[in-house]
């Protein structure tokens, strides 16, 4: 008796999406698909970079911190433009992004308040699930120096991308690939949950 075998089962809904982005994580566009993702992320777009960011790191291992460099480097270019719509187009495109996001204006004047007296938390709240976005916005309507600025943002954001997440994935990548294969509904929960998380987050951190 000649077993005939089954054809393959395609992957569907959102199993499709991490099935396409593992795939096109290495082609030709990837980098500066993810460097333009990163910079939007860091100053007017709401979706965390890290959804193309962990899949591409997850496709080639060998270059997850150079990915991370990069990430981190294009993330603190985008910081500049947030911090500029803070501290030159408040009134208008500032007032106009915050509205979109649905961000409270005073948990922005809350993070505005922390950074004129101590600027030292962006570094801290740039590496924890609040919107980088309104850490470099309030950032700008802080006042805080330029300079300062883009220290603290480039530790803070080389500490998320390349300590935390290249790291990890360089040294349990493929242990941590094969839970999230296994697992891949529950972890796109625990990652809308960090999000929500921090917008929370703002009003305490």
């Amino acid at each position: 008796m000649t077993i005939i075998d089954q054809p393959e089962k395609k992957p569907r809904g959102l199993r499709a999406v991490y099935a396409w982005m593992l795939t096109n994580a290495k082609g030709k566009h990837a980098w500066a698909m993810v460097a333009a993702f990163a910079f939007a992320e860091s100053s007017f777009f709401p979706i965390p970079a890290d959804v193309m960011v962990l899949p591409m790191m997850l496709a080639d291992r060998k270059r997850a911190f150079r990915l991370g460099v990069w990430v981190a480097f294009w993330s603190v270019a985008g910081g500049m433009l947030g911090y500029a719509i803070g501290a030159l187009f408040w009134e208008t495109a500032g007032l106009w992004l915050i509205h979109a996001l649905h961000v409270p204006l005073e948990q922005v004047e809350a993070l505005r308040a922390k950074y004129s007296n101590n600027a030292y938390l962006i570094m801290i709240q740039g590496a924890t699930p609040i919107p980088y976005k309104l850490v470099t916005i309030a950032s700008g309507l802080a006042g805080v120096s330029f300079p300062l600025f883009m220290l603290y943002s480039a530790i803070t954001r080389s500490i998320r991308y390349i300590v935390i997440e290249a790291m990890l994935v360089h040294f349990f990548g493929e242990k941590a690939q094969a839970l999230l294969e296994k697992y891949l509904e529950v972890a796109l929960i625990v990652f809308l949950v960090v999000v929500v998380l921090g917008f929370i987050a703002l009003r305490y951190l």
